[in-house]
């Protein structure tokens, strides 16, 4: 499985809207009070047992915030680690480290979220070949981070966007019903005319949907928010005919008995709109080697 990150215009994309929005003008309370020639180490630390992702992007933080910040990464993206591991350490000026602080923590979190939930859903169902995928439900200008979260904590991505697959979903077939054009149709058209190499996948809420898109030589079918007992239905008609994945309202409780219906994937949502973020925090406090150099320095200047 590709677990390596997003190309990196994609990260340092995000971590310069991120910084742009945090930072505004300046950090005028670390400028304030705090020295510019004051140093300090800093340590991120899990509050809960977590799978890791967004190590890169808070290296970048810091590099981007001030190149002379030297990060120390003590666990990988991917790991799986518990309650009050310190993840990386960081050293540098301390005005430096407050600045990028909040921006850190914020990709952390939400990334380790991601790969920890899916990490969930992936256990639940290891005892089954069904893969766990995500969705286009993603943050605005986040996805490749997010998909990239997913596939740390186990999962698989779908469609990155519109262009790399066809899915005809009910608004589609909504339209194309005003002229006349059903579910096989519609599905034979898009075999037809869309681009060489994408499969085609449509969203299907029935059995009658089910045989409709066999019909109409669709690769994937998308059963939509059907019970696992209609699913068992759906794959026994199938008969191995096409992929078929579940989608809608899978939870961590109902996720196993979908992949015990023979289901080849089940996409969730979730994974990346409604995970909750992983709880990590920053413990930071000055160099004390450094600093007495920067004290007796200032004492003889005094004097």
């Amino acid at each position: 499985m590709n677990t390596f990150p997003p190309p990196r215009f994609h990260i340092q994309s995000a971590v310069n809207a991120a910084l742009a929005e945090d930072i505004g003008t300046g950090d005028v309370t670390s400028c304030t009070l705090i020295p510019d020639d004051l140093f300090a180490q800093a340590t991120v630390v899990a509050q809960q047992d977590l799978v890791i992702a967004g190590m890169d992007v808070a290296r970048q933080v810091f590099e981007t915030i001030n190149s002379s910040m030297h990060m120390t990464a003590l666990h990988a993206d991917g790991d799986q680690v518990f309650t009050n591991t310190i993840l990386l350490t960081v050293r540098g000026h301390a005005r430096s480290i407050l600045t990028a602080e909040r921006v850190v923590l914020n990709f952390l979190q939400h990334l380790s979220g991601i790969a920890t939930l899916t990490a969930q859903f992936c256990h639940a169902t290891q005892d089954y070949p069904t893969k766990i995928l995500d969705t286009r439900k993603t943050l605005p200008g986040l996805r490749a981070l997010e998909k990239w979260a997913v596939r740390l904590g186990g999962g698989m991505n779908h469609r990155q966007a519109l262009d790399d697959g066809i899915l005809i979903k009910d608004n589609h077939l909504a339209l194309l019903q005003s002229l006349n054009i059903d579910l096989t149709h519609a599905c034979r058209m898009a075999k037809e005319h869309g681009p060489h190499g994408l499969r085609v996948s449509v969203e299907v809420e029935s059995l009658e949907q089910v045989l409709q898109a066999i019909d109409g030589y669709a690769d994937i079918l998308l059963l939509d928010n059907m019970s696992p007992e209609l699913v068992k239905e759906a794959v026994a008609l199938v008969h191995g005919r096409a992929f078929l994945e579940v989608s809608g309202g899978i939870t961590l409780n109902t996720v196993k008995a979908m992949a015990m219906t023979g289901v080849d994937a089940i996409s969730i949502g979730a994974l990346t709109h409604s995970a909750p973020a992983a709880n990590l925090n920053m413990e930071i406090q000055p160099i004390q080697e450094n600093n007495a150099h920067r004290m007796n320095h200032e004492e003889s200047q005094r004097l």
